[in-house]
């Protein structure tokens, strides 16, 4: 069952390229600069940064360079469960 959301994936990718972004500039790191520390080709990272759009292992690379890989794994962990039902809701 999938769940109801009003997100998109073209949001998603947005969100993260925006929070790249907002991290690269936050070191005041060029793109270039960021394409040597994180071995993604600067035309890839601006490519990313404008249309969200990238692999996901230069994604990595480039959030590795930005920010702690164990932040980018707080996402595969287990969330509680949001309730199914209205009955569900009234019950807690």
């Amino acid at each position: 069952m999938s769940l109801l959301s009003l997100l998109t994936p073209t949001d998603v990718q947005e969100q993260l390229a925006a929070a790249v972004i907002a991290r690269r500039k936050a070191k005041k790191w060029s793109r270039q600069t960021l394409a040597e520390r994180s071995s993604v080709p600067a035309s890839t990272i601006k490519k990313f940064e404008t249309t969200g759009q990238i692999s996901l292992r230069q994604f990595i690379l480039l959030w590795q360079a930005v920010d702690q890989l164990e932040n980018l794994t707080l996402l595969t962990k287990e969330t509680e469960a949001m309730p199914a039902s209205i009955k569900e809701v009234l019950k807690t």
